[in-house]
């Protein structure tokens, strides 16, 4: 059996201990390498750009800056990094824009071991990781905030990407999604792909917020013709 790939990992904290005990939390892990850390925002991105971390664990609040505006910023660059935000605080706005920003997933910084190297697995393997506690409230001020549903927006989606939108809003992976519509892996993945392209979207965290917004999770399941 071939040996699982390795995860590089950047670590973006501006307290020093913090950053110590997350290496060594993380590295515990044989997979995991941190190859660098990184002290503020800007500090951040030019460490992504000049490491090339596979997943970049960023702080939402840092001096000289937002690691939001960071996380903006290293997707925007198209660096190759997906960006998990790590905060002390369940923040409700703070998750809202972590996820427009197009991060990967938004933890708090009393998670567990176990949890904690979960996420960043998952976040590597391309699921998005949200932790259900802080992002609860979010969702359900977002369905009642929500407008009437865009029609021409939505009709840009086929109905078996409906489909496969509204299990990942669901929290569902691709390989559960597969299970569930009887399809590929790879089709899953391809229908997800195209989603994002349609929509103008960077990660799934981001489409479940789009979902809910447009009423998608609260529309009628139509069967397949």
């Amino acid at each position: 059996m071939s040996e699982l790939p390795e995860i590089k990992l950047l670590i973006a904290d501006d307290h020093e201990m913090v950053r110590l005990g997350l290496r060594s939390l993380l590295e515990s892990n044989p997979r995991i390498r941190v190859v660098g850390e990184a002290t503020s925002p800007h500090h951040a991105v030019y460490q992504t750009s000049l490491l090339r971390p596979d997943v970049v664990l960023l702080d939402v609040r840092m001096p000289g800056g937002s690691g939001i505006d960071a996380c903006r910023e290293i997707l925007g660059r198209n660096l190759g990094a997906r960006v998990i935000m790590l905060t002390s605080f369940a923040d409700e706005d703070a998750v809202y824009e972590s996820i427009m920003a197009g991060a990967s997933g938004y933890l708090l910084k009393e998670i567990d071991k176990k949890a904690l190297i979960d996420a960043v697995v998952s976040v590597y393997e391309g699921r998005s990781l949200l932790d259900p506690e802080v992002t609860r409230k979010v969702l359900e001020r977002i369905r009642k905030m929500a407008a009437a549903s865009d029609d021409v927006e939505k009709a840009a989606l086929s109905e078996q990407e409906k489909r496969v939108l509204r299990l990942a809003a669901h929290g569902k992976t691709n390989k559960q999604i597969a299970a569930d519509l009887f399809l590929s892996d790879k089709t899953v993945k391809h229908h997800v792909s195209n989603i994002l392209s349609k929509l103008n979207l960077t990660s799934r965290a981001q489409a479940a917020v789009w979902a809910t917004q447009h009423g998608l999770l609260d529309e009628p399941e139509k069967k397949a013709s």
